[in-house]
């Protein structure tokens, strides 16, 4: 068996990613659908066409290094995203159910933030420019939608959720 380098570790690092984010774009619109808060449905669309133009950059940067992206499955995803059904069949109210998609949301956040940092930090090891600019537009677009979760959870969805929360 060859030995396997570092370059062979970031095609597939990679292409776990562009798995991920391919399963965002189907999960997405689950999560647009379950939300009962306006804005976090609006911003869970709104992720939904930035998560289809990530992929599109991710298109380019395999394009760039003369790779294929096939080949790989994010497990990762697979089990952050497996956990939305469940939280939908709790039975929890408008408020709490808003605040557990925004919860698993950020999760999805974390682990994609995780990953870029990764592989921008090796893409600029490697030298790949053009690859670092593309990765770096991704990672701050990531960092956003985790920051804009954030905001909308600390103004309005935690808010409503505890109001809720409390006997009368």
């Amino acid at each position: 068996m060859a030995t396997k380098t570092l370059h062979d570790l970031f095609v597939n690092d990679l292409r776990d990613i562009y798995s991920a984010e391919h399963q965002l774009t189907r999960a997405l619109p689950k999560l647009a659908s379950a939300a009962t808060n306006s804005e976090l449905k609006q911003g869970f669309q709104q992720h939904l066409e930035e998560t289809r133009a990530q992929v599109d950059r991710l298109d380019r940067v395999f394009e760039t290094l003369e790779i294929a992206s096939r080949g790989q499955t994010c497990a990762a995803m697979e089990g952050l995203l497996a956990e939305v059904p469940q939280l939908i069949e709790l039975g929890l109210e408008p408020g709490a159910l808003d605040a557990a998609l925004i919860a698993a949301a950020q999760k999805v956040e974390h682990y994609e933030i995780a990953a870029y940092g990764t592989l921008c930090t090796w893409a600029k090891a490697m030298n790949h420019d053009r690859v670092l600019t593309l990765l770096l537009e991704i990672l701050a677009e990531e960092k956003a939608a985790d920051e804009k979760l954030t905001q909308l959870a600390k103004t309005t969805i935690n808010t409503v959720a505890l109001q809720r929360a409390r006997p009368a």
